[in-house]
Order: structure tokens, then sequence, then C-alpha cells
């Protein structure tokens, strides 16, 4: 009787975490099948680019510079150590454009927006606005649901370049402050960062965005009545959002190290 319970309570969470994501795979793919069938509203498109776009580039500027600053000071002794100290740019920059921005800026998304997203439908489905959709013959998801997707998906890549951009100028600032030669240091920055670096931080972004604007509605939807449930969906919006983030990262350089490997193997074999 003693194991029966806490054996019984696994596998009553782990039913109820397999059904939450049967209905966010159904909730995905309703929200996917109106995007690529029957959604031309404009109007309601441009608030949620503004939203989105327009009022997470604060943040997302405070978090390169400092992201990249803070590389910098803490890389520069090393280097200087070693006698290296103009090679700082190749590796700062480096790890700003191919890991350390498009992480970063997705999680402050995925605070700031995510957690606005999760609050505001929570508090239409709490409000009973949902259900007035649906009693007027409107589909919830193509009204509320796609327009936030879209918007997180298109500016997510450009708000990480924005990320990447300033992080690059703050390592840069700390670089020439403690004398670190111009010239070299750009020369390496250069020649270690390829076209690749840049597209593999840019495509991660896209699933990022896509993940936080998918997890954030639905869990706005999913809301329980009361300020209470509003503010739970908000703080389980930005707590899954983040483990995806992660857990895409994960996955997408293992398949873009992959792909790279492939892709320079091909080349190579061409050119010999």
């Amino acid at each position: 009787m003693g194991i029966a319970r806490p054996i019984a309570n696994v596998g009553r969470f782990a039913a109820e975490q397999v059904g939450d994501l049967g209905r966010f795979t159904v909730f995905s793919a309703s929200a996917f099948r109106w995007i690529f069938t029957d959604f031309t509203r404009w109007r309601l498109l441009r608030p949620q680019l503004y939203e989105v776009g327009v009022r997470s580039l604060p943040v997302i500027i405070f978090t390169g510079a400092f992201v990249g600053m803070v590389l910098a000071l803490q890389s520069y002794p090393q280097f200087e150590l070693l006698g290296r100290a103009s090679w700082l740019g190749a590796v700062v920059n480096l790890s700003v454009v191919k890991e350390l921005g498009p992480v970063l800026a997705g999680v402050m998304i995925a605070g700031r927006v995510g957690g606005a997203l999760a609050a505001g439908l929570g508090t239409m489905k709490v409000t009973e606005q949902i259900d007035a959709l649906r009693a007027m013959g409107a589909e919830p998801i193509r009204h509320l649901v796609v327009p936030r997707f879209l918007a997180c998906l298109l500016l997510i890549p450009f708000l990480t370049v924005y990320c990447d951009f300033v992080g690059i100028v703050g390592g840069y600032v700390v670089a020439w402050g403690y004398g670190v030669d111009t010239h070299e240091y750009w020369m390496h920055s250069a020649s270690a960062i390829e076209n690749w670096d840049i597209f593999a931080g840019v495509f991660k972004s896209v699933f990022f965005g896509a993940a936080i604007a998918l997890i954030s509605c639905y869990k706005g939807f999913q809301s329980r009545q009361g300020a209470e449930g509003v503010g739970r969906a908000a703080t389980e919006a930005f707590v899954v959002s983040f483990m995806a983030i992660l857990i895409l990262d994960l996955f997408i350089v293992m398949f873009l190290q992959g792909l790279y490997d492939a892709l320079w193997a091909r080349t190579s074999v061409f050119l010999s």
C-alpha cells in the first residue's frame, strides 16, 4: 500500500503531461492550419508587430551590450596572459553571434513577450471574451493566436541580429578600453566568423520565436479562473519557453553541425 500510492501519483502525473502535450499539439496544428489556409488580416498583425518588435528593442539592446562587454572583460586577462589580446574579438564575437545572442535574445523575449501574451490571453479567457468570440462565430485561434505567432516568427530573427550587433559593439568598446589594436581586433574577428555562423544563429532564433509564441498562447488559453490562474499561466509560459529554447538549441546545433560537416565533406570531395 505504501508503494502503490507513489506509483499511482507518478502515473497520474505522466498521464496529465501526455494529455497536455496532446492538447498543445492540436492547438499548434490548428494555428498552422489557419496560417496556410485563411489568414489575410493585416489589421490584426500590425499591432502585434509593434508589441513584439518595437517594444522589445530596449531590453534586447541592453542585454546584447552587457553580454558583449562582460564576455570581453572576463576573456581579456587570459588572452593578455598568452600575448594574444588581438584575438579577443574572434572569441567574443563568435560566441555572441553563434550562441549567446540567439539564446539570450530568446530568453529575454520569452520573459517580456511570452509572459505578456499568456497574461493577456489568460485575462480574455477568465473574462469569457474568448467564449464570446466563439459565440459570435469567430475562431479565437485565427483572430488571437495567429497574429501573435506570426509577429514572433517574423521579428525575433531581426531582434537577434540587433542583439548580436550590440553585443559585438559592446565587446569592442571594452577591448578598445584595454588598448587592443583596432585593426587586428576586427581582422581576427572577420577571419573567425563565417557566414554559416551568422546563418546558424538567425536560423535558431526562428524556432525560438515559434516556440515562445505557441507555448505562451497555449498557456493563456488554458489559464484557470482568477488572478492567480492568470499569473500562474504567465509564469508557466516563461518557464516552459525557457526550457524549450534550451532543448531546441541542443537539437538544432546537432542538426546544423551535421549539415555543415556533410556540406564541407562534399565540397572537399568536389574540389579534390
